[in-house]
């Protein structure tokens, strides 16, 4: 069963009706709102097309239903498709960024403040491996060692760590709002900055997998597919020209008209599609 998006669209924002409250309905009216008779308007939801059946209003504001001029169709079809895409994908990397804000602060003021530290992490991870039964000696991989071992490392290359994480925090910041508001130029940078974290990736999994690794690999794996085909990027499937021809396909009026409904009379009397 295929997911349709203008459905998921209505859920969460409610049905796009027009005309609920004009006093009067006319025969051109009909792609939008239809009257059965007995004083039961029936309202077509300009993104998912079904129709929700309302009393006339007991005080109209207007005299007739907009026109297509003053209708603003909501996003439907492949364009609402796009923007539930990309809005996903951009949630992910706006986790990224707290993520890897928070590792990079935390490895600057380790490096800050590590001399006055030492004594005292080395005491705490001493006990907690003592009190789990653990190692707490200098002989294996243990807890403690590693802890040392990071206490161990030069200052200025904590520094330019601390310097690249927050780095590209701030470039998953600007994927994440680029992506939000479905600009191109973000489609292109998040393809590049993802594709080239893909070879890394797959050395870790290579070296050790776990099902973190593998979840953020397919994960990477399929936002680097969709952009590459869905978003015709770097011209494939006809580039540029068209996705936004496909866009224009579904967007705006003429596609509420050729989605709307035919004529036909029900034993109510209420014309239908």
């Amino acid at each position: 069963m295929r997911l349709r998006y203008e459905l998921l669209g209505c859920s969460l924002h409610g049905h796009a009706l027009v005309g609920t409250d004009a006093a009067t309905v006319r025969a051109q009216d009909a792609l939008l709102v239809r009257e059965d008779g007995a004083g039961l308007r029936w309202y077509r939801c300009l993104r998912c097309d079904a129709w929700e059946p309302r009393p006339e209003p007991a005080t109209p504001s207007r005299d007739t239903v907009p026109g297509p001029d003053e209708i603003d169709v909501p996003l439907r079809g492949r364009p609402l498709r796009d923007r539930f895409v990309l809005r996903l994908i951009a949630l992910d990397r706006a986790l990224h960024v707290v993520g890897l804000a928070l590792f990079g602060i935390a490895v600057l003021l380790f490096a800050a403040y590590r001399e006055a530290w030492g004594p005292t992490a080395g005491q705490i991870v001493a006990v907690l491996q003592g009190a789990l039964g653990g190692p707490v000696g200098h002989g294996g991989p243990t807890l403690l060692v590693e802890v040392e071992r990071a206490f161990d490392v030069p200052s200025a290359t904590l520094y330019w760590l601390a310097v690249a994480l927050l780095a590209y925090a701030v470039l998953e910041a600007v994927e994440a709002v680029g992506l939000w508001y479905a600009r191109r130029w973000a489609e292109y940078l998040t393809f590049v900055a993802t594709t080239v974290l893909l070879a890394p990736e797959i050395w870790e999994i290579s070296h050790g997998p776990t099902p973190t690794k593998i979840v953020a690999l397919v994960v990477n794996l399929a936002v680097v597919v969709y952009l590459l085909v869905a978003k015709r990027l770097f011209g494939l499937r006809g580039g540029g020209r068209a996705e936004e021809a496909e866009r224009a396909h579904d967007t705006g009026w003429p596609a509420v008209e050729r989605t709307g409904p035919g004529p036909r009379t029900t034993d109510r009397g209420l014309t239908t599609g």
